[in-house]
């Protein structure tokens, strides 16, 4: 497999300490690589043959080259809680290392990486790098379209997929008008059904196209989770697509998506999923659960920012769909800038569309570099340790849980009710040192891979201690300067 070694690759070679990167004779190697491996005083080491992953790891490494950083463990095959009673559970990865990398880490708690992920030096780094970049050159589109791609392929990676497979666009809001947009109108199949558990926005992108004929309808919530039996009564021969997501944004519910998935094609509708919610923290394998369509941005899990998405659509399907949510990147060959014939590209970058968010693109890529190097897997161990120890912790201290307490329904995300303004009570979090994220009458903790338990323990205290707190006229003060629209950092 041909690998493309960046200058993300180089960064994290040098602070792990490494003087040499493996690479396979087939690699491509960038030229910005080479200039920060000679400043860094790295050479590239060429192998006949790139050496396996060792038995039980599933880190991968960056860019899919040999280098193992080390701070990824050996051995992935002991288990995360130790042996002895009595002793705490151990991440599979150099958590101080990881920390360090996220400087706003020194400061706070940060667990809102359900609404936006804190800043790394490499997403920092890669910002930099395009800024240069564009400093240096005035315009750079050969450069900068082969880092589109990258990031094509690190999205690919985390879900099993090809970077044909893989269009990007700037939302999740974009892709799934995108989608709709596909779908045929003179077909008899008329009825999309959505779940109560989506995020708002893409209920409002298949309401919206009820004007095409669409008829929309809801699958509701029961007591915060969504009963897989409803599948089977919503769901009919009449269905063109359903559209579900993977984790309900509100509590942390995961659906069971390889379930779900024959249910729906056993009626003969298409499956879309939006990710957003949870993707980077559990396992999602597109071609395990056979998934037609899946939707995510960058910036919670995948440690990113806003203005960047990606959609993979099976490429079983992608030739048969037209989208006439379009544009010029969704040509054969967009810089024929030919204004009068509408070809489609062959694989799903048809369904890219204007010209692709370039910036965005360098900060994504060095974003799921580390999901793809710290390995979904071990996130996914680390996250549900952290999840199972948060919810005992809220109920030994009498906390209103909204999140199931059920691991296998359970995503990161932990929702606790607060009386009250719930912004207040994150505003009065912060003020603690303690970044967390409020929807509706809840407060979500949402940890990720470099969270602490000690973390967690002391988050939880906050939320004791500010219950307790009388709403004083300074906290009334937050409430009513607070901004009219409070759900940002979602760019959905």
């Amino acid at each position: 497999m041909k690998n493309i070694i960046t200058g993300e690759d180089v960064d994290i070679a040098f602070e792990s300490g490494k003087k040499e990167i493996v690479v396979g004779p087939e690699d491509i190697v960038t030229s910005i690589a080479k200039e920060k491996a000679e400043k860094c005083g790295i050479r590239f080491v060429v192998a006949e043959k790139i050496p396996s992953t060792p038995v039980g790891s599933t880190a991968s490494t960056l860019n899919g080259a040999s280098f193992t950083p080390s701070f990824v463990r050996d051995d992935k095959t002991v288990p995360i809680h130790a042996a002895r009673s009595g002793t705490a559970p151990i991440p599979p990865f150099d958590m101080e290392y990881w920390r360090k990398q996220f400087p706003l880490l020194s400061t706070y708690a940060h667990v809102a990486n359900c609404s936006h992920a804190p800043q790394s030096t490499f997403t920092r780094n890669a910002a930099i790098e395009y800024l240069e970049n564009w400093n240096t050159m005035g315009m750079d589109w050969d450069r900068w379209m082969e880092e589109v791609y990258h990031a094509k392929e690190e999205f690919a990676k985390i879900i099993n997929a090809d970077p044909g497979e893989i269009a990007v666009g700037t939302s999740v809001s974009e892709f799934t008008s995108t989608v709709a947009s596909s779908l045929p109108l003179n077909t008899n199949r008329k009825k999309v059904i959505v779940t109560d558990a989506e995020f708002p926005t893409v209920g409002h992108v298949w309401l919206a196209n009820r004007k095409y004929g669409f008829n929309v309808q809801f699958i509701p919530l029961k007591d915060g989770i969504i009963d897989i039996g409803d599948y089977d009564r919503y769901v009919d021969e009449d269905t063109i697509i359903t559209s579900i997501c993977d984790v309900y944004y509100y509590n942390g519910f995961k659906q069971d998506l390889k379930s779900i998935i024959p249910k729906i094609h056993e009626k003969g509708s298409l499956a879309y999923v939006d990710a957003y919610q949870g993707l980077g923290t559990h396992p999602l394998d597109v071609k395990e659960l056979d998934i037609d369509f899946l939707a995510s941005g960058n910036l919670k899990y995948l440690l990113s920012v806003p203005g960047i998405a990606f959609l993979y659509v099976k490429k079983e399907i992608a030739e048969h769909l037209q989208p006439a949510f379009t544009g010029w990147f969704g040509r054969v060959d967009p810089f024929a800038f030919d204004i009068h014939n509408l070809d489609w590209a062959k694989d799903a970058r048809r369904f890219d569309n204007g010209t692709p968010p370039v910036p965005t693109a360098y900060i994504a890529t060095a974003g799921m570099k580390i999901i793809n190097t710290v390995g979904v897997e071990n996130i996914f161990q680390w996250t549900n340790i952290l999840s199972e120890h948060c919810i005992k912790g809220a109920l030994e201290r009498g906390l209103d849980l909204a999140s199931p307490t059920d691991l296998n329904i359970k995503a990161p995300n932990t929702a606790i009710r607060v009386p009250g303004d719930s912004h207040e009570f994150e505003m009065a979090l912060r003020k603690k040192g303690v970044i967390a994220s409020a929807r509706s009458d809840v407060v979500r903790i949402a940890p990720h891979f470099f969270t602490r338990l000690e973390d967690i323990d002391y988050i939880l205290d906050c939320y004791v201690e500010i219950l307790k707190m009388p709403v004083d006229s300074a906290r009334k003060k937050i409430a009513a300067s607070r901004w009219e629209y409070t759900n940002g950092g979602n760019a959905l």
